[in-house]
């Protein structure tokens, strides 16, 4: 009862009708964005100043994830002793495959663009 069934996607060699086709590409419901995403690199922000940006191999309705190549960025905010100043750090750490629980994501899209 506490299992809950992935979705992924995969085109194998069967042949699609145009029907099945156009429905796979249909934008009906939100969670129909996130199916669009499968196998590409999306980015997800996260609960507690942390985002992850990463290959989305499987998800489900709750936003749970299966995330593969990621990379993990950490902010945190420090206030100086002395002069009161923020001092905004952030760490970053690679991941090759991680597991997200979808209660603590709070957006997610495709990767931003950081030039």
């Amino acid at each position: 009862a506490g299992r809950h069934a992935f979705t992924s996607f995969s085109l194998n060699n069967s042949l699609h009708t145009l029907h099945e086709m156009k429905s796979a590409l249909t934008v009906e419901e939100p969670l129909d964005l996130i199916r669009l995403s499968l196998d590409e690199k999306i980015y997800v922000k996260m609960r507690g100043d942390r985002e992850l940006r990463g290959k989305l191999h499987a998800y489900d309705q709750h936003l749970n994830m299966i995330l593969g190549d990621v990379e993990e960025t950490v902010t945190t905010v420090e206030i100086d002793d002395e002069t009161y100043e923020e001092i905004i750090k952030s760490s970053k750490r690679k991941i090759p495959m991680l597991f997200v629980r979808g209660d603590g994501v709070i957006l997610v899209s495709p990767p931003l663009r950081t030039s």
